[in-house]
């Protein structure tokens, strides 16, 4: 064994306690060898590498920066991240309908032929909130297709050109689980939800060759490393057979010219027909690309009352107004069923209480018939807003990682209260009741829905404030607030579990992968305004500094 490295700062966390220390690390290879004193370090690297004949390690000294396992988002939708981070389309929020529409005239300038692509607009956060429709972006565009997708990343807003090519018409019939809106004399007003949105999307983006796509995520790859996040989960965000959105190919050519920089673990979406999983899972069983298990949908998002919930929305805009399940719960159940069977995770969006409740039943009944899965394997929960009494105790007693994104509880503020209503909000983002009833938070941001941020993620669930507001002042529900150590240990240890890489990933202990982040700010004592002010030193992983500021 050659030791390569011998990293040290006086403050570093291994994962394990509340505090950090000063402690060094001596990598051999991808992997940790040795965690202890400085000196202790480097004499073990001495004995080692003299005992193969080499010269002694590297030492690399961070002072008083703080040294973490590398930070892991567990929900990203690595295609969308990239495009919408590139120069392929553009992001924003928005201030109402025609602030959206003189952005994409701006954007168009410098794109002049081809489809125009955004996304991030969130009607519920204009003046006025209300939903735009293809006639504002008809009288800009009226030759060229436009498509704008939601923040939240459940519904397009689409032109008449871009309806007519993509052969959506009157008559055309929304796939089960989505919707084409209608104005009320049955005219198509250039909205399209949930399943329908889902389905469009892979059309509209072979505009972009491979590659294009192949820069885009070099670029995305770049802000991971900027943010000291050493690996994702990339998460299918489609029904369809091979149009979901993982691009293994694209990693994979990464990877082979040694461009990927991050651990990709891949969850691609879970169907009837398992081949494509499996093909993949025999593929990508490295320690850089991997296939880990399957992903799939059963609701919505509440600001669209598409969210499955199990009373009305307090805000109903319609009879019986709980949204619905994007899959029929006897399909869901046979789906899951069948994964267990195979030993392979499910991870299963769930936002709304029902969609929840019914999951939980899913995978407690999957147990029972099959038992636990194998090895460090979990099934997962994605996004869990809003919860039954008792199913936040289930959770823990099923094993079932709660993955969730801290930033989202911010998103939309006074929607809760608005849409759900004062009883229900006390059970919504319960980190800190999750936490002490035994389950196992993974944090991330659901990226594009939050752009990838490292620090607002911990901020968030620190504070329980947003990340770019800093409101509500005192924080939203602060009791829910968890510690900076557990805030650190869910976008770590937490985040591994639900990536099925427990014991590989998440810590900083001898045998585990060499992945680290060096923030130039102590974020386990400073203030808490402080840690969005915080910078990343350097990123790496598998023992390689993939970045350094």
């Amino acid at each position: 064994m050659r030791i390569d490295h011998v990293i040290y700062s006086s403050k570093l966390f291994t994962g394990e306690g509340d505090d950090a220390a000063a402690r060094a690390v001596a990598i051999a290879g991808d992997a940790i060898a040795y965690v202890g004193s400085r000196d202790d370090a480097v004499a073990f690297a001495k004995e080692h590498n003299d005992a193969g004949g080499y010269e002694a390690a590297r030492v690399t000294d961070y002072g008083d920066a703080l040294i973490v396992p590398g930070f892991h988002d567990s929900h990203v939708h690595f295609f969308h991240s990239a495009v919408y981070s590139s120069p392929l389309a553009t992001n924003f929020l928005g201030e109402n309908e025609a602030d959206c529409v003189e952005r994409m005239k701006r954007f168009a300038e410098g794109r002049p032929t081809g489809w125009l692509l955004a996304q991030g607009w969130r009607e519920y956060r204009w003046n006025p909130p209300v939903l735009p429709s293809k006639r504002s972006l008809d009288e800009a565009f009226p030759t060229r297709p436009v498509a704008l997708y939601s923040g939240d990343a459940h519904t397009l807003w689409l032109n008449s050109c871009a309806l007519a090519e993509l052969g959506i018409t009157r008559d055309s019939v929304a796939p089960a689980g989505g919707s084409y809106d209608r104005d009320e004399d049955g005219e198509l007003t250039g909205i399209v939800r949930e399943a329908a949105a889902m389905e469009l999307m892979p059309r509209i983006m072979n505009a972009f060759s491979d590659d294009e796509i192949a820069d885009a995520y070099r670029g995305f790859l770049r802000t991971l490393a900027r943010n000291g996040i050493t690996s994702v989960c990339d998460m299918s965000l489609m029904a369809n057979p091979g149009l979901d959105f993982i691009r293994d190919d694209v990693h994979a050519r990464l990877l082979e010219n040694g461009e990927l920089t991050c651990r990709v673990n891949l969850f691609p979406t879970l169907l009837d027909d398992m081949s494509r999983f499996e093909s993949m899972n025999r593929q990508y069983r490295g320690p850089v690309l991997r296939c880990a298990g399957f992903k799939q949908f059963f609701d919505g998002v509440s600001s669209q009352h598409t969210a499955w919930v199990t009373e009305p929305y307090s805000n109903a805009r319609c009879d019986d107004d709980c949204g619905r399940a994007t899959i029929e719960p006897e399909k869901m159940r046979k789906l899951v069923m069948k994964a267990a069977e195979h030993g392979h995770p499910v991870r299963i969006h769930t936002i709304g209480d029902a969609a929840i409740h019914e999951a939980l039943n899913i995978f407690e009944a999957a147990r029972e018939r099959f038992g636990s899965l194998p090895g460090r394997q979990h099934n997962c929960l994605e996004h869990l807003e809003n919860f039954l009494p008792g199913d936040i105790e289930r959770l823990a007693q099923l094993g079932v990682v709660a993955a969730v994104q801290p930033p989202h509880m911010t998103l939309d503020p006074g929607g809760p209260e608005r849409d759900l209503g004062p009883e229900r909000v006390p059970l919504m983002w319960p980190f800190k009741t999750m936490q002490e009833d035994g389950a196992t938070l993974a944090f991330g941001t659901d990226s594009p829905v939050v752009d990838v941020n490292s620090m607002g993620v911990l901020y968030s669930a620190i504070t329980r404030q947003d990340p770019q507001t800093r409101e509500p002042r005192g924080g939203w529900l602060p009791e829910q607030r968890i510690s900076r150590a557990d805030a650190i240990r869910a976008y770590t240890a937490g985040s591994a579990v639900a990536a099925q890489r427990a014991g590989e990933v998440g810590e900083l202990h001898p045998g585990m992968l060499a992945d680290l982040a060096v923030v130039d700010t102590d974020l386990l004592a400073c203030d808490a305004e402080d840690i969005l002010d915080a910078k990343v030193v350097a990123t790496w992983m598998g023992g390689t500094c993939v970045y350094e500021a």
